[in-house]
Protein backbone atom coordinates (compact mmCIF):
# COMPACT_ATOMS: atom_id res chain seq x y z
CA UNK A 1 0.00 0.00 0.00
CA UNK A 2 2.26 2.51 -1.41
CA UNK A 3 2.06 6.27 0.29
CA UNK A 4 3.33 9.23 -0.94
CA UNK A 5 6.84 8.35 0.58
CA UNK A 6 6.75 5.29 -1.38
CA UNK A 7 5.69 3.40 2.34
CA UNK A 8 4.50 -0.05 1.75
CA UNK A 9 3.03 -2.17 4.93
CA UNK A 10 3.17 -6.04 4.32
CA UNK A 11 2.06 -8.87 6.83
CA UNK A 12 3.62 -11.79 7.47
CA UNK A 13 1.62 -15.04 9.11
CA UNK A 14 2.71 -16.52 11.81
CA UNK A 15 0.91 -19.10 14.26
CA UNK A 16 -2.43 -19.93 14.10
CA UNK A 17 -4.04 -16.26 13.47
CA UNK A 18 -1.19 -13.48 14.58
CA UNK A 19 0.44 -10.97 11.89
CA UNK A 20 4.09 -9.64 12.07
CA UNK A 21 4.12 -6.25 9.76
CA UNK A 22 6.63 -5.15 8.18
CA UNK A 23 7.37 -1.19 7.17
CA UNK A 24 9.32 -0.72 4.11
CA UNK A 25 9.84 1.66 1.25
CA UNK A 26 10.60 0.17 -1.99
CA UNK A 27 13.89 2.40 -2.16
CA UNK A 28 15.69 0.60 0.48
CA UNK A 29 16.27 -3.07 1.61
CA UNK A 30 15.90 -1.81 5.11
CA UNK A 31 12.52 -2.79 7.08
CA UNK A 32 11.04 -2.51 10.17
CA UNK A 33 8.94 -5.10 11.71
CA UNK A 34 6.15 -4.77 14.29
CA UNK A 35 5.64 -7.43 17.20
CA UNK A 36 7.95 -10.36 15.93
CA UNK A 37 6.38 -13.45 18.16
CA UNK A 38 8.29 -15.70 15.72
CA UNK A 39 12.05 -15.28 14.21
CA UNK A 40 11.76 -18.09 12.00
CA UNK A 41 9.11 -16.35 9.79
CA UNK A 42 10.46 -13.27 9.78
CA UNK A 43 14.39 -14.56 8.71
CA UNK A 44 12.35 -16.38 6.12
CA UNK A 45 10.34 -13.17 4.79
CA UNK A 46 13.96 -10.98 4.86
CA UNK A 47 15.72 -13.79 2.80
CA UNK A 48 13.25 -14.31 0.46
CA UNK A 49 13.44 -11.17 -0.53
CA UNK A 50 16.22 -10.03 0.28
CA UNK A 51 15.87 -7.09 2.93
CA UNK A 52 18.11 -6.02 5.81
CA UNK A 53 16.15 -5.51 8.85
CA UNK A 54 16.82 -2.48 10.36
CA UNK A 55 14.45 -2.20 13.68
CA UNK A 56 11.61 -3.76 15.63
CA UNK A 57 8.21 -1.80 16.97
CA UNK A 58 6.78 -3.54 20.04
CA UNK A 59 3.34 -2.97 21.34
CA UNK A 60 3.17 -5.00 24.41
CA UNK A 61 4.37 -7.92 26.19
CA UNK A 62 2.61 -11.28 25.24
CA UNK A 63 4.91 -13.21 24.18
CA UNK A 64 3.17 -13.83 20.62
CA UNK A 65 4.23 -10.33 20.01
CA UNK A 66 7.92 -10.71 21.78
CA UNK A 67 9.33 -14.00 21.39
CA UNK A 68 11.31 -13.69 18.07
CA UNK A 69 13.50 -10.71 19.30
CA UNK A 70 16.45 -12.47 20.80
CA UNK A 71 16.71 -14.30 18.03
CA UNK A 72 16.33 -11.58 15.04
CA UNK A 73 18.81 -9.89 17.39
CA UNK A 74 21.06 -12.57 17.37
CA UNK A 75 20.65 -13.12 13.36
CA UNK A 76 21.23 -9.41 12.84
CA UNK A 77 24.68 -8.41 11.54
CA UNK A 78 24.20 -4.57 13.23
CA UNK A 79 22.57 -3.22 16.23
CA UNK A 80 18.52 -3.13 15.48
CA UNK A 81 16.58 -0.46 16.96
CA UNK A 82 14.21 -2.26 19.31
CA UNK A 83 10.89 0.27 20.47
CA UNK A 84 8.20 -0.71 22.82
CA UNK A 85 6.83 0.40 26.32
CA UNK A 86 8.99 0.96 29.60
CA UNK A 87 6.50 0.03 31.53
CA UNK A 88 5.94 -3.90 30.71
CA UNK A 89 9.25 -6.24 31.15
CA UNK A 90 10.29 -7.16 27.76
CA UNK A 91 14.11 -7.82 27.74
CA UNK A 92 16.35 -6.54 24.59
CA UNK A 93 14.13 -3.11 23.75
CA UNK A 94 17.09 -0.01 23.72
CA UNK A 95 14.43 2.88 22.94
CA UNK A 96 12.14 2.40 26.03
CA UNK A 97 9.14 4.04 25.43
CA UNK A 98 7.46 6.01 28.20
CA UNK A 99 5.12 8.58 27.13
CA UNK A 100 2.54 10.22 24.33
CA UNK A 101 5.76 11.49 22.02
CA UNK A 102 7.13 10.76 18.41
CA UNK A 103 9.87 8.85 17.93
CA UNK A 104 12.30 8.69 14.49
CA UNK A 105 12.60 5.60 12.79
CA UNK A 106 16.28 6.43 11.82
CA UNK A 107 16.48 3.56 8.83
CA UNK A 108 13.83 4.84 7.35
CA UNK A 109 13.19 8.60 8.18
CA UNK A 110 10.01 7.93 9.24
CA UNK A 111 8.22 9.54 11.93
CA UNK A 112 5.84 7.66 14.24
CA UNK A 113 4.02 9.46 16.66
CA UNK A 114 3.17 6.93 19.80
CA UNK A 115 0.12 6.38 21.67
CA UNK A 116 -0.54 4.93 25.22
CA UNK A 117 -3.28 2.37 24.97
CA UNK A 118 -3.83 0.82 28.47
CA UNK A 119 -6.57 -1.68 28.92
CA UNK A 120 -5.42 -4.58 27.08
CA UNK A 121 -2.45 -4.38 28.64
CA UNK A 122 -0.98 -1.33 31.40
CA UNK A 123 1.88 -0.49 29.10
CA UNK A 124 0.24 -1.33 25.53
CA UNK A 125 1.23 1.27 23.20
CA UNK A 126 0.29 1.98 19.06
CA UNK A 127 2.78 3.35 16.66
CA UNK A 128 0.98 5.58 13.80
CA UNK A 129 3.00 6.32 10.95
CA UNK A 130 1.75 8.71 8.02
CA UNK A 131 -1.89 7.04 7.95
CA UNK A 132 -1.03 3.50 9.12
CA UNK A 133 -1.86 2.21 12.83
CA UNK A 134 -0.16 -0.54 14.50
CA UNK A 135 -2.59 -1.25 17.48
CA UNK A 136 -1.29 -4.46 18.28
CA UNK A 137 -4.31 -6.14 20.44
CA UNK A 138 -6.12 -2.69 21.34
CA UNK A 139 -8.34 -2.25 18.49
CA UNK A 140 -9.47 -5.72 16.41
CA UNK A 141 -11.38 -5.37 13.21
CA UNK A 142 -15.22 -5.29 14.61
CA UNK A 143 -14.07 -6.14 18.18
CA UNK A 144 -11.22 -4.93 20.74
CA UNK A 145 -8.81 -6.49 22.99
CA UNK A 146 -9.40 -8.70 26.10
CA UNK A 147 -8.78 -7.16 29.82
CA UNK A 148 -6.29 -8.72 30.88
CA UNK A 149 -4.44 -6.21 32.61
CA UNK A 150 -6.64 -2.71 32.93
CA UNK A 151 -10.08 -1.62 33.46
CA UNK A 152 -13.04 -1.02 31.13
CA UNK A 153 -12.68 2.71 31.57
CA UNK A 154 -8.96 2.38 30.58
CA UNK A 155 -9.66 0.26 27.14
CA UNK A 156 -12.37 2.13 26.76
CA UNK A 157 -10.93 5.84 26.71
CA UNK A 158 -7.59 3.87 24.44
CA UNK A 159 -10.60 3.31 22.15
CA UNK A 160 -11.95 6.24 21.73
CA UNK A 161 -8.72 8.23 21.13
CA UNK A 162 -7.95 5.40 18.30
CA UNK A 163 -11.79 6.72 17.10
CA UNK A 164 -10.58 10.28 16.96
CA UNK A 165 -7.40 9.71 14.45
CA UNK A 166 -8.61 10.69 10.55
CA UNK A 167 -11.30 8.64 9.34
CA UNK A 168 -8.81 7.46 6.57
CA UNK A 169 -6.47 5.82 8.89
CA UNK A 170 -5.50 2.33 8.02
CA UNK A 171 -6.13 -0.36 11.24
CA UNK A 172 -3.08 -3.04 11.13
CA UNK A 173 -4.24 -5.44 14.34
CA UNK A 174 -2.19 -8.20 14.99
CA UNK A 175 -4.21 -10.64 14.64
CA UNK A 176 -7.11 -12.33 11.88
CA UNK A 177 -10.21 -12.17 14.25
CA UNK A 178 -12.71 -10.18 12.16
CA UNK A 179 -15.05 -13.12 11.33
CA UNK A 180 -15.52 -13.76 14.82
CA UNK A 181 -15.90 -10.75 15.82
CA UNK A 182 -18.10 -9.51 13.18
CA UNK A 183 -20.56 -12.88 14.69
CA UNK A 184 -21.01 -11.10 17.68
CA UNK A 185 -21.04 -7.72 16.48
CA UNK A 186 -24.52 -8.92 14.01
CA UNK A 187 -25.47 -10.22 17.48
CA UNK A 188 -25.55 -7.06 19.48
CA UNK A 189 -26.80 -4.83 16.06
CA UNK A 190 -28.91 -7.16 13.77
CA UNK A 191 -29.99 -3.99 11.93
CA UNK A 192 -26.78 -2.08 11.29
CA UNK A 193 -26.61 -2.64 7.35
CA UNK A 194 -23.08 -1.58 6.79
CA UNK A 195 -21.89 -4.36 9.09
CA UNK A 196 -23.88 -7.14 7.02
CA UNK A 197 -21.89 -5.91 3.96
CA UNK A 198 -18.57 -5.49 5.67
CA UNK A 199 -19.18 -9.23 7.13
CA UNK A 200 -20.12 -10.41 3.56
CA UNK A 201 -16.84 -8.99 2.21
CA UNK A 202 -14.81 -10.57 4.99
CA UNK A 203 -16.35 -13.81 4.66
CA UNK A 204 -15.48 -13.65 0.73
CA UNK A 205 -11.95 -12.39 1.55
CA UNK A 206 -11.54 -15.63 4.09
CA UNK A 207 -12.76 -17.78 1.67
CA UNK A 208 -10.29 -16.92 -0.92
CA UNK A 209 -7.59 -17.30 1.90
CA UNK A 210 -6.89 -13.28 1.44
CA UNK A 211 -6.22 -11.13 5.14
CA UNK A 212 -9.60 -8.86 6.08
CA UNK A 213 -6.71 -5.97 7.50
CA UNK A 214 -6.04 -3.19 6.86
CA UNK A 215 -9.16 -1.64 8.20
CA UNK A 216 -10.29 1.89 9.05
CA UNK A 217 -10.95 4.11 11.32
CA UNK A 218 -14.03 4.94 9.37
CA UNK A 219 -15.46 1.10 9.16
CA UNK A 220 -14.69 0.24 12.38
CA UNK A 221 -16.55 2.92 14.00
CA UNK A 222 -19.44 1.97 11.40
CA UNK A 223 -19.57 -1.88 12.56
CA UNK A 224 -17.65 -2.16 15.40
CA UNK A 225 -19.87 -2.45 18.29
CA UNK A 226 -17.21 -1.55 21.24
CA UNK A 227 -16.72 2.16 19.43
CA UNK A 228 -20.77 2.03 19.32
CA UNK A 229 -21.21 2.16 22.87
CA UNK A 230 -23.46 5.51 22.80
CA UNK A 231 -25.41 4.56 20.00
CA UNK A 232 -29.07 2.76 21.30
CA UNK A 233 -28.95 0.17 19.39
CA UNK A 234 -25.93 -1.19 21.31
CA UNK A 235 -26.98 0.13 24.37
CA UNK A 236 -30.57 -1.53 24.19
CA UNK A 237 -28.60 -4.60 23.22
CA UNK A 238 -26.47 -5.05 26.38
CA UNK A 239 -29.21 -3.80 28.73
CA UNK A 240 -31.75 -6.58 27.40
CA UNK A 241 -28.85 -9.55 27.73
CA UNK A 242 -27.91 -8.27 31.00
CA UNK A 243 -31.50 -7.85 31.95
CA UNK A 244 -30.38 -4.48 33.48
CA UNK A 245 -30.44 -0.49 32.57
CA UNK A 246 -27.09 0.91 32.39
CA UNK A 247 -25.68 4.51 32.86
CA UNK A 248 -23.00 5.70 31.02
CA UNK A 249 -21.12 4.38 27.92
CA UNK A 250 -18.21 2.70 29.99
CA UNK A 251 -20.89 0.65 31.78
CA UNK A 252 -21.66 -0.18 28.25
CA UNK A 253 -18.92 -0.88 27.57
CA UNK A 254 -17.56 -3.03 29.97
CA UNK A 255 -20.76 -4.95 29.86
CA UNK A 256 -20.04 -5.60 25.87
CA UNK A 257 -16.63 -7.08 26.56
CA UNK A 258 -17.83 -9.44 29.46
CA UNK A 259 -20.95 -11.00 27.12
CA UNK A 260 -18.05 -11.19 24.03
CA UNK A 261 -15.78 -12.99 26.42
CA UNK A 262 -18.38 -15.54 26.82
CA UNK A 263 -19.88 -15.73 23.47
Amino acid sequence: MPSETDLTITPIQAFDDNYIWVISKSSSPLVYVVDPGDANVVIHYLETNQLTLAGILITHHHRDHTGGIKALIEYSATDLEIYGPSSENIADINYPISAQTHIKLQALELTARVYQLPGHTLGHIAYHIQDELFCGDTLFSGGCGRLFEGTASQLHHSLELLASLAQHTRVYCAHEYTLSNLKFAIQVEPNNSQLAHYYQDCQTLRANKKITLPSTIKTEKEINPFLRCHICEVVTAVNQHFNQKTVDTVTTFGLLRQWKDKA
